[in-house]
Order: structure tokens, then sequence, then C-alpha cells
């Protein structure tokens, strides 16, 4: 079955789909960006895959992949997914998250090598 992006914004609040807009906005000025809609959540990525978005009622869950693992109280989990790969957590529940240090943090993941 095929998704797209309106699948995970359909029946959500306002404020999802303008925080979603706003969020891929800002990573398109990074470069290449690859959107590619699962059933679950929306994968983002360049050469490799970098993040993850997850659609809530009034919120967006996001994953970001790093080399390191960040220590912040935005960051509710961190998975260590391999030796030197981590996932984490962070809930942006409004547009004025998706600030400079986030950005920052995406920034760091797109640049990643494999």
């Amino acid at each position: 079955m095929e998704y797209n992006e309106l699948d995970h914004l359909q029946g959500k609040d306002p404020v999802v789909t303008n925080m979603y807009e706003k969020l891929i906005s800002e990573l398109q000025k990074f470069g290449s960006l690859k959107i590619d809609p699962k059933k679950t959540s929306i994968h983002l990525g360049n050469r490799f895959g970098f993040a993850g978005v997850y659609t809530r009622k009034d919120y967006i869950t996001l994953e970001v992949h790093l080399k390191r693992k960040l220590i912040s109280s935005r960051v509710s989990k961190v998975e260590q997914a391999s030796a030197n790969r981590f996932h984490h957590t962070i809930k942006i529940d409004s547009p004025n998250a998706i600030d400079k240090e986030l950005l920052g943090w995406l920034k760091e993941a797109y640049d990643l090598k494999a």
C-alpha cells in the first residue's frame, strides 16, 4: 500500500500540519530531502535516513539519528541502535519548538555519513 504525507496529517489538529510544514521547510534548506511516508511514520533522508516524524493528535514525535547521545531535557528517550548510532525521541508541541537547537541536531543528523 502506498502512503502519503496527507495520510499522517488527516484528523490531526491544525497545529500539527503547521509544525510539519515548518519542519519540512527548514529541512529543505539543508539540501536534498527525501520524504518517504510509511504506515506509522514519515521517514526523512538525504543519502541515508536521518529522522522520522510520527504525527499525533496535537503534537509530533520526532526521532533524530546521531552518532552521539544527546543530553537534553527535550529528549524523552534515547535508544542505542548500533555501536555509533543513537536514536533520540523529541516531542514537538508548538512551531516554536522548531528552533535553532533542534535544527542544529537535525543538521548534524542530516550531514552524517553511513
